[in-house]
C-alpha cells in the first residue's frame, strides 16, 4: 500500500492548491449462479495455505532486497512471477510476452544542489541534504514541479495556522515571497489508531495548504516526535523520486513554492532562539537560499501480464481482472531507539505489503487454469505502486486489451495480517456513482454461502475515510476507467513500511481464506453473463418496483 505521512501530506497538498482452522475442504462458487443469494459450491479446488507459506518465504526473502522499483532485485521479482505462470500455462498478455515494460525515470539530487542561511552579520550556514532538510522532488504527475530556486527571508510562522482567522494574522508579517518555517509540533509515543493518525495527517495537510495560499517562495515543515522518527524513515526514498516518463506537466500558471521537510532540533537556524517554548510568528534575521538541481535517468519498470482464456467464445473476449503489486520500498535507514542502532535489519522486505497478494494471485491463477471459467480471466503484478501506482496507471493507459473490455477488477493489497476472521472490503460505497455496488452484492453473498465466512469490515469502504484507504492501492487507477473494483484487505499494522514487516509474522490460514474468497467471488463474476455494473443494479431495482 502506498507510503504514508510525508507522501501523503504531500499528494494532499497538490490537490488542496488477520488463530483459527480453515476448513479442510474448501469450494469454488458455481458457474452462473446468481448473485442477489448464496451461492453454491462444487469442491473442485482450493487454495493452499502451505504454498503460500513456500512463495511467500521465497518473494519476500532478504535476496530480493526489498523489491523496489527501478533495482535488479525488482526484476528478478518480476521474473519469478512470469516464470510461475508460464509453467502453469497461462496466455502471455504483455508487450514482451508476460512483461508489459513500462517506462519510468529516476529523478535525483545533483551534486550542485546548495543549501545555505545567510545571517544579517553577514555569516553563512550549509545545510545538509537529506541530515538537516529535504525538499521535495516532486508533488505529483499532475501537479506543476516546486520551486527549484528560493532566495528569501526566513518567517516563523509558529505550528502553522490553525484556521483562516489565524491565517489572515500573519499578513502583516509580509509572507508572500518569503521562506515560511512551520514547527510540526507532534507527540513523541507514536499513534497507533491508523484514523488518529490520519486526523493528525489531516491537520498538517491544512495547516502547510494554508500557507502556500500566502503565496510564498517556500514552505518548510520541520517535525518532531512520532512523524520525525517516520520522516527520518522515508528520507532515504525522499532523496529520489521515481515518475512515469514523459513530458513535464504544463504550465498551469499558478507557480508552486518549493517544499521542504526536516527535522525541528534546538538551536536550528531555522528556528527562533528559544524555540520550543516560543512559538510566536515572527521574522527571524536571516534569508534562506535553496539552488535545487536535478538529474534525471530514464528506466524501463515491468508490469507481469497473464490471462486465462475463457471456454465461452461469447465472452472471453472480456475480462475479469486480479491485481496485487510485487515491488516494496527497498533498503531503510537504521531505526534508533534512545540513540542506539535497535535493529541490525534494514530490508523492508515486505512480506504483507505486498508479497501476500503476489502470492495470493499466484495461487488464483492456478486454480483458474483449471477451472477456465467462460470468461477471461486476466492477472496483472503491478509495478510501482509504492511510488504512486504508476504501474496500474500505466497498465490502464497501456492496456493490451481495450480497457472496457475488463468487466471488473479484484486487488488484493495486505492480506496476511491482523484479527484472524476479519477481511476489509473496499469499494461498494467509496467509489462514485455506485460503480462497484452489484460487484460488492456478488463478493458478500459468495462469503456468506462460505463454510466459514470472513467476517467483513467496511469502516474503510467509505468517502469521507480520513485514511483514504480507496485512494491508497492500484484499484484506485481501475476505477478511475469507470471499472467496478473491490479491493481485499487486512489493513495496516505496526510493522506497515518497517524492516519486521517478514514472511514468518504472516496468518497463513486466513490469507488463504482471503484467496480462496477472491478466487470464488471472481469465478461468478467470469461465469455470469452480465457485467455487474451499477446500471444492471438500477434496472434490477426498477424491475421490482410496481
Amino acid at each position: 500500500m502506498s507510503r504514508r505521512i510525508v507522501p501523503l501530506v504531500i499528494a494532499s497538498i497538490a490537490g488542496a492548491a488477520c488463530a483459527h482452522a480453515p476448513p479442510q475442504t474448501t469450494t469454488v462458487a458455481q458457474q452462473g449462479a446468481p448473485a442477489s443469494r448464496p451461492m453454491r459450491y462444487d469442491p473442485t479446488g482450493s487454495i493452499n495455505a502451505a504454498e503460500l507459506r513456500r512463495d511467500l518465504y521465497v518473494i519476500a526473502d532478504d535476496s530480493f532486497r526489498g523489491r523496489e522499483t527501478g533495482t535488479a532485485e525488482a526484476r528478478r521479482a518480476a521474473a519469478f512471477i512470469a516464470r510461475r505462470v508460464q509453467l502453469m500455462g497461462l496466455e502471455p498478455a504483455g508487450d514482451s510476452l508476460y512483461l508489459q515494460r513500462v517506462p519510468m525515470v529516476r529523478e535525483t539530487f545533483a551534486r550542485t544542489t546548495q543549501l545555505t542561511v545567510t545571517f544579517n552579520t553577514g555569516q553563512r550556514q550549509s545545510l545538509r541534504l537529506g541530515t538537516d532538510i529535504t525538499p521535495i522532488i516532486s508533488i505529483g504527475s499532475d501537479a506543476p514541479p516546486p520551486s527549484r530556486s528560493v532566495d528569501g527571508d526566513v518567517l516563523f510562522v509558529g505550528a502553522g495556522p490553525e484556521d483562516e482567522k489565524q491565517m489572515m494574522a500573519l499578513l502583516p508579517l509580509n509572507p508572500q515571497g518569503r521562506v515560511l518555517v512551520m514547527s510540526a509540533m507532534m507527540p513523541d509515543k507514536p499513534l497507533t489508531d491508523p484514523a488518529a493518525r490520519a486526523v493528525r495527517d489531516s491537520v498538517m495537510i491544512m495547516r502547510v495548504a494554508r500557507l502556500i495560499a500566502l503565496h510564498p517562495a517556500a514552505v518548510m515543515v520541520l517535525l518532531t516526535g512520532d512523524a520525525e522518527t517516520t520522516y527520518r524513515r522515508q528520507v532515504r526514498s525522499m532523496l529520489k523520486d521515481i515518475s512515469l516518463d514523459g513530458p513535464e506537466p504544463a504550465d498551469s500558471g499558478k507557480p508552486m513554492p518549493m517544499m521542504i521537510f526536516g527535522s525541528a532540533r534546538r538551536g536550528s537556524p531555522l528556528l527562533p532562539a528559544h524555540w520550543p517554548n516560543d512559538m510566536t510568528p515572527q521574522l527571524l534575521d536571516r534569508q534562506f537560499s535553496a539552488h535545487v538541481e536535478i538529474n534525471r535517468t530514464p528506466f524501463t519498470a515491468y508490469n507481469v501480464v497473464a490471462v486465462v482464456r475463457g471456454h465461452d467464445p461469447k465472452l472471453n473476449k472480456t475480462f475479469l481482472a486480479y491485481g496485487a503489486h510485487y515491488d516494496h520500498i527497498g533498503i531503510l535507514p537504521p531505526e534508533m531507539r534512545e540513540g542506539r542502532r535497535a535493529s541490525a535489519d534494514s530490508i523492508a522486505n515486505g512480506a504483507d505489503d505486498d508479497g501476500s497478494g503476489t502470492v495470493a494471485l499466484l495461487a488464483i491463477a492456478q486454480q483458474m487454469a483449471v477451472s477456465r471459467p467462460r470468461r477471461s480471466v486476466l492477472f496483472v503484478w503491478h509495478v510501482g505502486e509504492e511510488q504512486g501506482m504508476l504501474g496500474s496507471e500505466y497498465f490502464t493507459s497501456h492496456s493490451p486489451m481495450p480497457i472496457d473490455s475488463i468487466v471488473a477488477q479484484f486487488n488484493a493489497d495486505m492480506i496476511g495480517r491482523n484479527e484472524p476472521n476479519t477481511l476489509g472490503l473496499v469499494g461498494p460505497r467509496a467509489a462514485p456513482k455506485y460503480q462497484s455496488w452489484r460487484l460488492g452484492i456478488i463478493v458478500d453473498s459468495v462469503n456468506r454461502a462460505l463454510p466459514s465466512p470472513l467476517r467483513i469490515e467496511r469502516k474503510w469502504d467509505d468517502p469521507d475515510d480520513p485514511e483514504h484507504i480507496y485512494k491508497r492501492s492500484d484499484h484506485y487507477n481501475y476505477a478511475k476507467k469507470g471499472i467496478p473494483i473491490i479491493f481485499f484487505t487486512t489493513g495496516e499494522h505496526d510493522d506497515y513500511h518497517r524492516v519486521s514487516d517478514e514472511a514468518s509474522k504472516i496468518d497463513y490460514d486466513k490469507m488463504a481464506r482471503v484467496a480462496q474468497l477472491m478466487l470464488e467471488a471472481g469465478l461468478v463474476v467470469s461465469n455470469r453473463s452480465t457485467r455487474p455494473t451499477s446500471e444492471a443494479l438500477t434496472e434490477s431495482i426498477s424491475s421490482r418496483q410496481p
